[in-house]
């Protein structure tokens, strides 16, 4: 599949299969994210995968919107680690770029993904670290539920609106 077809066609799936992920498109997701752009090359990103249900389920707590993950045959749970950041500003923008790479190379393997957010909730970034056993300088960005699509399907939604693009000089209402 061509790059620019994920892009496109890439959208928020919610229901699984009960089918398992297998091991080498999960790594195949890993080795997407860890390609993402990184300020200064930091790469700040730790990833833990989680695929036993009781873990899954603990998981689906997080959030009143992360209760899909109890059904969810894999979850990826992206964390930045403090140790390795040379420029501490710009952590969540790394670890967006290694999420958006996860969600596109689930496209491309035929997976179905969606992003729940932990940062810079603290609850939830609270919940993820005290679920994980994570340290003070680990810090929990998101988590991606991945499986193969139950209902939904990726396909293309076109979003482009031209009324938000601006050419030389912003022009909308203030």
């Amino acid at each position: 599949m061509e790059v620019m077809e994920a892009v496109f066609t890439r959208r928020s799936i919610r229901k699984y299969k009960d089918k398992p992920v297998e091991k080498e498109k999960t790594e195949r997701l890993l080795r997407a994210a860890m390609q993402a752009p990184s300020a200064a090359n930091q790469q700040p990103w730790e990833f833990i995968v989680l695929q036993e249900k009781a873990s899954l389920e603990k998981l689906s707590r997080m959030s009143p919107y992360s209760g899909l993950t109890a059904n969810a045959p894999l979850a990826l749970v992206l964390l930045a680690n403090e140790e390795k950041m040379k420029f501490p500003e710009n952590w969540q923008q790394d670890m967006a770029a290694a999420a958006e790479n996860i969600l596109l190379e689930a496209v491309d393997l035929g997976l179905g993904a969606v992003w729940l957010g932990a940062a810079p909730l603290e609850d939830r970034m609270n919940y993820v670290r005290k679920m994980c056993g994570l340290k003070e300088s680990i810090k929990p960005f998101c988590v991606i539920a991945l499986g193969y699509p139950e209902e939904q399907e990726n396909k293309l939604i076109d979003r482009y609106n031209p009324s938000v693009v601006y050419y030389e000089k912003y022009r909308g209402q203030a």
